[in-house]
């Protein structure tokens, strides 16, 4: 729970950030930034990998570029959905998506896992190094 609770106060902060840099990007009352950072975190558990399966030749094709695209598409779902969230129009979910994308990787980044360590991003708990011999 405490996890969960963490990802969706960096959500929050980056959607913040992204309403404050990006000029097509309001979002007026603080329930409103709370329900959209809400929702932009459940789409991008649950739809956000079926879309990208989906386009992985666009993504293959782009080099990886379309991922952009996926995402403020998805911001833009979050903007029709909660009434208090707007987006103006495709290019600035587009600039609003990358600098959340930006500053939920930097924030993440800062907080420990639940052994208190700091790990790189790439690493998983279960993982373990092998026992095997090397050759000379």
């Amino acid at each position: 729970m405490a996890a969960f609770l963490i990802r969706w106060f960096v959500t929050t902060i980056a959607v913040f950030v992204a309403t404050r840099l990006v000029p097509g990007i309001k979002c007026e009352p603080v329930g409103a930034l709370l329900g959209a950072s809400l929702l932009l975190g459940i789409i991008n558990a649950f739809v956000r990998p079926v879309l990208l399966l989906l386009s992985l030749p666009f993504i293959i094709v782009t080099m990886g570029l379309f991922i952009f695209v996926v995402n403020a598409l998805l911001l833009l779902l979050v903007s029709k959905i909660i009434p208090s969230f707007y987006v103006a129009g495709f290019w600035s979910a587009f600039f609003g998506a990358i600098i959340i994308s930006l500053v939920s990787w930097i924030l993440s980044s800062f907080f420990r896992t639940s052994d208190g360590k700091i790990h790189a991003i790439t690493h998983h708990p279960a993982m373990k190094k092998a026992d095997a011999r090397t050759l000379e």
